[in-house]
């Protein structure tokens, strides 16, 4: 899947502009790779297109930070000046966009050092 594929199908499924699910993307994977460790964040770097893999890149950190699903709702809403409700939905199905973008095995070991809020999070995005 490339970039503008997976831009599209958030667009589609959250109802939101191409420009603002393109923000909400990015602002997503920066917000969620605060959370992973470096490595991890090379390995999900690796199976994503490159601007996709960009947003992952800068919010890659030395620290790795402990926030839930509800935090990065905040965070993003914040970023994209989206109402809470808007980045609440676009956060959870840009981590089902992955589920289909990246290999099983990458999204088990990114759902790992999310959490259970997140996968609880994808679940409900359908």
């Amino acid at each position: 899947m490339d970039e503008q594929e997976f831009v599209r199908t958030v667009a589609e499924r959250t109802g939101l502009s191409r420009q603002e699910a393109a923000d909400l993307t990015r602002a997503t994977l920066e917000t969620l790779a605060h959370r992973l460790s470096a490595g991890e964040a090379r390995d999900l770097i690796t199976e994503l297109p490159e601007g996709l893999a960009e947003a992952v890149r800068r919010g890659t950190t030395d620290r790795v930070e402990r926030f839930g699903h509800r935090e990065s709702v905040l965070r993003v809403a914040e970023r994209t000046m989206l109402k809470e409700e808007e980045a609440d939905r676009g956060v959870r199905t840009v981590l089902a966009e992955l589920r289909e973008a990246i290999s099983e095995k990458e999204f088990n070991d990114l759902m790992s050092q999310l959490g259970a809020d997140f996968s609880q999070a994808v679940e409900s995005a359908g």
